[in-house]
């Protein structure tokens, strides 16, 4: 409503850096080291690389506001996995951790949906459901279950990198099921993406 998707996608993943910066506070084993913040900073500007198109197209005088909710998001999502890592959550049982996620956040969004005036869709189609099924079985459920299993074993600032690699996958899944094309642009980003995530994984 407020900016770009593609400005959206750059702003919101600004997380992995609040979660690199946080981390050592929390357990002084997962500090990055100069290499690792390398590969940090070399996959975040892949990202960037992929969606800079978006930072050069008109914008509504709102857009400032869109741009701060969005680096809102990022760090919130990052605080999320901070206060995660270092309360009992950090230990508990990922369908546990899945619980609690799921449970608050369908509170909250109820809540938001009735202040802002949101209603329910009156007629469901077939696709539809398929849609809302996809959404809430492997996105919200399942992804979610994987990610708290996954924060448990391994270190959750290399972790985080990962994320960074949501955006050009779904960039990726455009051109293949949905005919879009690829340009030397995504290529470039995900030559640049894979190798700053083998500089902080290794």
């Amino acid at each position: 409503q407020y900016t770009s998707a593609s400005r959206m996608v750059v702003f919101i993943y600004l997380s992995p850096f609040v979660v690199a910066l946080g981390m050592p506070w929390i357990a002084h084993g997962e500090r990055l080291s100069p290499r690792q913040w390398a590969g940090l900073l070399l996959a975040f500007g892949a990202v960037a690389f992929a969606f800079a198109e978006g930072f050069t197209a008109p914008h509504s005088p709102m857009q400032w506001w869109g741009d701060a909710l969005g680096v809102a998001a990022g760090v919130l999502w990052g605080g999320t996995t901070l206060a995660i890592r270092g309360t009992r959550l950090g230990a508990a049982a990922a369908e546990k951790t899945l619980l609690y996620q799921l449970g608050v956040s369908a509170l909250a969004l109820c809540a938001a949906a009735v202040v802002a005036g949101e209603a329910l869709p009156t007629a469901w189609s077939p696709r539809l459901l398929g849609l809302f099924g996809f959404q809430a079985v492997i996105v919200s459920f399942a992804s979610y279950l994987a990610w708290f299993w996954l924060m448990r074993h391994y270190a959750a600032t290399q972790l985080a990198v990962f994320t960074l690699s949501t955006p050009l996958f779904g960039l990726a899944a455009g051109a293949l099921l949905l005919g879009e094309g690829i340009s030397a642009r995504l290529v470039m980003a995900l030559a640049a993406l894979a190798a700053g995530i083998l500089l902080v994984s290794r």
